[in-house]
């Protein structure tokens, strides 16, 4: 983690140094001459709030999450995308803060050409960098399994995250493995088992103790490398050192407050919304305006969830979404993607059924069925229901399906986990992204 974090910290320094750079190349290109220190300084004060809001946003966007970064079409449509909802952003900016001895909306547009130029030749550079430069990671392996084949064919996959696996040995294997350790350089050791387990491996690991090496378990490696937790391989005992519901206690009564006071704010603020969207439905299908289904919230509490109406009524049998279902309407695929139809439930926060942020919350008859099929699916229900969640932001599409539904589990029990205000936000912004970008179900 370490390593990231050093990676993050210089991508976020160069494209620091970038901005300041295009800003400065800027102001010579548009006055042909190097700006003296009086325009300098009033311009890159205009534009020092614009600096902050374009990294926000490239963070929102997950240009520094290393497990996504690599140069190809995606990652261009990605930045094209920031680049765009920066520039807006900025022309609001100036327009509600105008700047009287200056003309920043001309510097912006060449700015923005300057930056965006620098921009994907940093990144093309520091990709290299990363690649080829840097020192791996030096990863030992101790068990074989499928879940050890899937994280060495992930690590395989994104040669960017700084990890190289040297070796993958059996619990049982008769080599040496303080010789083996310090032949390979390994940095850190992954353990499928627990040591205490095996008394012959525990010796072994014991001995390689003065080899300075991290040892951790193949469950957290994974949750670290995916944002999901791998339920093949843990078990109950997983559970009860992991999860500490008291320990949540303050932070839950703060994300409450939180809840409460921003879904009356916001209730208030979207009526005019709600007013169009209301009409809209009215005269593109017959049925009523709001759609109500009973789901199970925290602890299996049954609630009605409140949405938007965003399917025909007519020869509708209630089943899972499927993707482009043609029950779904013209507005309801607008609401859908933009996750305007979610916007009654600000009443199910309002009432305490619900969070902004949660696992998503099931129909009463899926989940008896789930909770037979799917080991710890009842897991899910420690925690309030939201509005979006860690899954939603995953960016995988998840359908109705048994091996679908056990992946949605893996990011939602990592959620249940991991739960603070900082991943929260994290969740909150890259929601955000998911509605300017159109990515909604």
């Amino acid at each position: 983690m370490i390593k990231t974090r050093l990676k993050q910290t210089i991508l976020l320094f160069g494209d620091v140094v970038f901005l300041i750079l295009s800003l400065y190349l800027t102001l010579t290109i548009r006055h042909w001459q190097i700006p003296d220190e009086a325009i300098w300084l009033e311009t890159a004060g205009a534009f020092t709030p614009i600096f902050i809001i374009w990294l926000i946003i490239f963070y929102i966007s997950n240009l520094y999450d290393f497990r996504k970064f690599t140069v190809n079409s995606k990652f261009l449509e990605n930045f094209t995308r920031s680049i765009l909802i920066g520039f807006v952003a900025a022309i609001a900016l100036f327009y509600l803060f105008p700047h009287q001895n200056i003309s920043p909306k001309t510097n912006l547009v060449i700015f923005t050409l300057v930056f965006g130029v620098l921009f994907l030749a940093w990144r093309f550079f520091i990709l290299k960098i990363f690649k080829k430069q840097l020192p791996k990671i030096n990863l030992g392996i101790i068990g074989i399994d499928k879940k050890v084949q899937e994280l060495a064919e992930e690590i395989k996959n994104n040669p960017h995250l700084g990890y190289e696996i040297k070796f993958i040995l059996s619990n049982d294997n008769d080599e040496n493995l303080e010789e083996l350790i310090a032949k390979d350089k390994i940095n850190i050791l992954i353990l499928e088992d627990s040591p205490s387990t095996n008394k012959g491996l525990q010796r072994k690991l014991f001995n390689c103790l003065p080899l300075k090496i991290t040892y951790t378990t193949l469950a957290n490696f994974y949750e670290n490398i995916t944002g999901r937790v791998p339920l093949e391989i843990i078990n109950e005992n997983w559970f009860l050192e992991n999860i500490n519901l008291r320990e949540k206690s303050f932070y839950e009564a703060i994300k409450r407050l939180i809840d409460f006071f921003c879904a009356a704010i916001f209730l208030i603020i979207s009526l005019p919304i709600c007013l169009i969207i209301a009409i809209s439905i009215k005269i593109e299908s017959r049925g009523p305006i709001i759609f109500k289904q009973i789901r199970l919230g925290q602890n299996h509490i049954p609630f009605t969830i409140l949405k938007f109406r965003t399917m025909t009524v007519t020869d509708n049998d209630l089943s899972f979404t499927a993707k482009n279902d043609k029950r779904i309407t013209r507005i309801g695929n607008f609401l859908r993607k933009t996750r305007l139809d979610e916007i009654p439930q600000l009443v199910n926060i309002l009432r305490g059924e619900m969070s902004f942020i949660g696992p998503r919350p099931e129909r009463p008859e899926f989940i008896a069925n789930l909770e037979k099929e799917i080991p710890f699916y009842a897991i899910r229900s420690l925690t309030k229901p939201g509005i979006s969640g860690w899954d939603q932001v995953s960016g995988e599409y998840h359908s109705a399906s048994a091996e679908d539904t056990f992946k949605k589990l893996q990011h939602d029990i990592f959620y249940i986990k991991n739960r603070s205000a900082a991943l929260d936000l994290l969740i909150l912004a890259k929601t955000i992204k998911t509605i300017l970008g159109y990515h909604g179900r």
